[in-house]
């Protein structure tokens, strides 16, 4: 078993990373002096397949909890599947030490992390990520929120988790399409942060695609180490979390422009990351060779580098909607130098970024 710790003074948690999680979970529990009732939430898609597994773990542990599942997809993460999530809280009798886990992936993590930080001013919350991109992206960090028709995650909170479980064996269950976009955030890390780990993917590429064990418990770990990192030192994204951020201005207005349903996130960030990195080659720095690094990773892992459906106009004007964005002013995360090294840039010129664009599309 890998242990990350998530360094967050008195909100600090660790990350369980492991095959089989049954004894520490249940471990985990008899410890945390939780009320003797809780809710699970997950998706039509996940609770099927792991629901009742996971209702057995606590239950061994002495607590009763049922599964609540939302449909599947970044359709439900909206205010109406926030209600019914806190209505049955409510109908269930549930206190502020009832736990309330997340099973499932970036969406399930995100709703129910919301509803956890509003239920009763805030209950305990515990990820149980089942995809490669919440495992290494979105369980990670206590950034928990949902979409509003205008914007992707605008309403939320930042409200840490008391602990992360991810269970490798599940992975297998999941189609290419998801490794792949859980790929694209994996990708992300090495840019910002680690030039070796970025090498480290492009040499192993083949070994990561088959789900070879040893190669994603390296990638996952690595990747939550550097998540943690960051997080540790900036909680509440004043300053350092922000790269964390790479590719996600122009992701989250290719997501908005083809209604969060041509694109998952994974895939949508991957094209902003280009997008990013072309920006980055305009402004002079970076090379044409970092740039094609890149882009050529992120075709090896069978992620797009162009949007379909998206026009530059639409896409220039969903970036003043992005949380990011203040006064008017667009905050680029851009690759400085050489891969494992980003600046924050919110003075790009509107013609750089609209070349940008209408190379991605």
């Amino acid at each position: 078993m890998n242990i990350v710790p998530v360094d967050l003074g008195e909100n600090s948690y660790n990350i369980f990373i492991a095959r089989d999680l049954e004894k520490k979970l249940v471990e985990f529990c008899n410890k945390a002096h939780f009320s003797h009732r809780g809710i699970i939430i997950t998706d039509t898609n996940v609770g099927p397949l792991y629901g009742d597994r996971l209702k057995k773990i606590v239950n061994d542990s002495g607590i009763t909890v049922e599964a609540f599942q939302i449909p599947a997809g970044e359709g439900s993460k909206k205010l109406v599947f926030f209600e019914k999530i806190i209505t049955r809280c409510i109908e269930m009798g549930l206190d502020r030490r009832s736990p309330m886990f997340a099973l499932g992936g970036g969406v399930v993590g995100d709703i129910a992390g919301f509803a956890a930080a509003s239920y009763m001013r805030g209950v305990p919350f515990i990820q149980v990520p089942t995809s490669l991109l919440a495992q290494v992206d979105s369980s990670v960090g206590g950034k928990v929120a949902v979409n509003h028709p205008l914007g992707k995650n605008l309403i939320g909170a930042f409200y840490q988790p008391q602990a992360v479980f991810m269970n490798l064996d599940w992975l297998k269950t999941l189609p290419e399409r998801e490794i792949y976009t859980g790929l694209g955030e994996i990708i992300k890390y090495g840019i910002i942060y680690d030039k070796n780990f970025f090498s480290y993917l492009e040499d192993n590429s083949e070994s990561i695609l088959s789900l070879n064990n040893e190669a994603v418990e390296y990638i996952t770990s690595r990747s939550c180490e550097i998540k943690a990192a960051v997080v540790g030192s900036d909680e509440r994204e004043a300053g350092l979390r922000a790269i964390l951020n790479f590719g996600h201005t122009m992701g989250h207005s290719v997501e908005k422009n083809t209604g969060y349903a041509r694109y998952n996130h994974g895939e949508a960030v991957a094209i902003g990351m280009i997008c990013a990195a072309y920006i980055s080659m305009e402004l002079g720095l970076i090379g044409e060779n970092v740039f094609t690094r890149v882009e050529s990773l992120i075709k090896k892992f069978h992620l797009p580098i162009k949007a379909e459906d998206c026009d530059v106009e639409s896409l220039y004007s969903a970036i003043f909607h992005d949380k990011k964005t203040v006064d008017g002013r667009v905050k680029w995360i851009l690759i400085d130098g050489d891969i494992g090294q980003v600046t924050i840039k919110d003075n790009v010129p509107e013609e750089v970024v609209r070349k940008a664009m209408k190379y991605c599309i």
